[in-house]
């Protein structure tokens, strides 16, 4: 979950720098009005309208630069990130799920752990969850409601620490453009009650070229009987 390879919907990884208001001041030259001596008020108006317009091209030039060596070094989500507006990170509060509780009462059905990846978008440990190394025949379901997810045999050996899938069950898992830690990444969820479950990447097997990367503390297996 927290190895972004390339996004689903919208492509992730990029770093935002910020700059401060002191950082983009440019110290402007007096301006000229064609005066021998130009008077006093005078010089003081076209020296902030001189550094007003290099505050702006200033900032324009560096944000090109950002842009021109990120795709350089092949980090084009950096570029598309700093080249256009921000994706929206859609709330999930506003989403209606079918199954719906209070926060108290997520917290008493949950584990702590539970809790903190379905219901505050938390990520385990690689390599924590035994569901990792599940290689029965089964049924991966959400720990939050039930709802099954992903077939044991959609599941393939990622080598990230975290239990991947090429596939889920149709209608199981929604997406939304998850815009946290200044990154753009496409974040799965249980279509059922909105729980969390990890990101998706495009970087899987065939036939579906996906890996739907998942925290195992989102989900339960059941066996097959």
């Amino acid at each position: 979950d927290a190895h972004p390879a390339v996004g689903f919907d919208a492509q992730q990884i990029p770093t935002r720098a910020t700059m401060t208001h002191e950082e983009e001041l440019h110290s402007g030259g007096p301006g000229r009005s064609g005066r021998l001596v130009p008077e006093v008020g005078e010089t003081k108006l076209h020296r902030r309208k001189n550094s007003s317009s290099l505050t702006q091209r200033g900032f324009m030039e560096r944000r090109q630069l950002f842009v021109v060596a990120a795709a350089a070094i092949g980090l084009a989500p950096i570029a598309a990130w700093l080249s256009r507006p921000g994706a929206v990170n859609f709330p999930m509060s506003d989403t209606p799920f079918p199954v719906k509780k209070t926060d108290d009462e997520w917290r008493a059905e949950l584990t702590s752990e539970q809790y903190e990846v379905l219901r505050e978008h938390g990520t385990e440990r690689a390599g924590a969850s035994p569901l990792n190394k599940e290689k029965r025949a089964g049924t991966f379901v959400c720990a939050a409601c039930g709802q099954a997810l992903f077939g044991s045999d959609t599941k393939f050996e990622s080598g990230t620490g975290w239990p991947s899938f090429f596939k889920p069950m149709d209608g199981a898992v929604g997406t939304t453009v998850d815009t946290s830690y200044f990154m753009v990444r496409t974040e799965a969820h249980c279509a059922r009650c909105g729980g969390h479950l990890g990101h998706v990447f495009e970087d899987g097997p065939p036939p579906t070229g996906l890996r739907y990367c998942m925290n195992g503390a989102a989900m339960t297996f059941k066996p097959q009987a």
